[in-house]
């Protein structure tokens, strides 16, 4: 017997759906809904890509604030004392862990040196956070300006906006003087070792020019001696003459001739050497007048080796004092003298720059007249 067939019919439900979100698509509440999360969405997007580090960093690396400042802990009749993070510098306000590098360098530099620092992000030291943070990643490396406090409010509202726009500095809790540099050195080694787990700990000064990827290797080398204190070591006269810039008020204590030291420019320790530091009293040790005589003559009481490193003094690794004749290159300037002068003497560099800046003003820039 035939079969009548079958008839399907749209579910009433289905139906009643779409009529009713055709009936919400068409208010005005919901296309106002929409515009919101529309722009909300658009807000985000111009967020993440203007300011990265917000949303991302490399691999490996912190997203938390690059500068922070540095507090002491101050004993009874002494100015520095232990370091101790301060928190408010970081996101999030929490306590901050040490960040693991193979060397942390730190550029130390002055309320005078506005100059010295925008030379060197023209050249070697990263200008922006991200490119910082990518030659960290490709060296092992972290850099950082290394600066005091002072009093005049306008310098410090001035530096204030330099930290806002480079986020490259650690600041210390002292003052920032030429005859508290042996102080400022010490409170440098303390903030660094408490903010960062590094091998080496590096001074380097703010008128050099650095090789970042040479002395990443440099100090990558196997060495049997954990104990380090890696420079380029010379002796000199030590300086009696009160109207010298060097001059040494205990040279009754040193002779005519100072000890074995690094070359102050550039000098490194080894993470067990800082420790060491780290743990001993301000008043411990004698300071002179000269960091990095104060630096050797604790190196010599310490049972460490001296690594008397010629490539930390060679233009292959940094080119020192470029501001010794107020000489900065312009772009193109810096390029020919880089590709000349990596096989020659620090001198005979800075003689060609004095010989390129008399006869091609135009190789340097912002230079005052020899």
């Amino acid at each position: 017997m035939p079969t009548s067939p079958k008839v399907f019919y749209p579910n009433g439900t289905w139906t009643s759906w779409i009529s009713r979100l055709r009936r919400l698509s068409s208010s005005p509440n919901f296309r106002v809904f929409c515009l919101i999360f529309g722009l909300a969405g658009f807000l985000f997007g111009f967020v993440a890509i203007s300011e990265p580090g917000l949303i991302s960093a490399p691999k490996g690396l912190v997203a938390d604030p690059i500068s922070v400042s540095v507090s002491w802990n101050r004993g009874v009749g002494k100015d520095y004392g232990h370091a101790g993070v301060d928190n408010s510098a970081v996101a999030g306000g929490g306590l901050r862990e040490r960040h693991k590098v193979m060397g942390f360098v730190g550029v130390q530099t002055g309320f005078a040196s506005v100059g010295r620092r925008r030379s060197l992000r023209k050249t070697w030291f990263p200008s922006d956070r991200q490119g910082l943070l990518r030659l960290e990643e490709s060296t092992g490396l972290a850099f950082r300006f290394v600066i005091g406090k002072t009093g005049d409010q306008k310098k410090m509202a001035e530096l204030k906006r330099e930290v806002q726009e480079y986020d490259d500095f650690l600041l210390l809790d002292i003052e920032e003087e030429y005859s508290k540099l042996p102080y400022k050195t010490l409170a440098f080694f303390k903030a660094a070792y408490a903010l960062f787990d590094s091998d080496f700990y590096v001074k380097a000064d703010d008128d050099i020019y650095l090789r970042p990827d040479r002395l990443s290797l440099l100090l990558a080398k196997d060495r049997v001696n954990p104990q380090t204190y890696l420079g380029c070591m010379k002796k000199g006269p030590v300086f009696t003459d009160p109207k010298l810039k060097w001059y040494e008020p205990l040279s009754y204590l040193l002779g005519s001739e100072y000890f074995l030291h690094a070359y102050g420019p550039i000098y490194a320790l080894s993470a067990d050497v800082v420790a060491s530091l780290v743990s001993l009293r301000n008043d411990s040790f004698r300071l002179f007048s000269n960091e990095d005589v104060t630096i050797g003559a604790w190196m010599l009481a310490m049972n460490v080796n001296h690594e008397n490193n010629k490539a930390l003094c060679s233009p292959f690794t940094v080119l020192h004092h470029l501001l010794l004749f107020g000489i900065f290159p312009s772009a193109q300037g810096f390029a020919i003298l880089k590709r000349s002068c990596w096989s020659c003497t620090k001198r005979t560099f800075v003689r060609q720059v004095q010989l390129q800046f008399l006869f091609d003003g135009k190789i340097c820039s912002n230079s005052r007249e020899l």
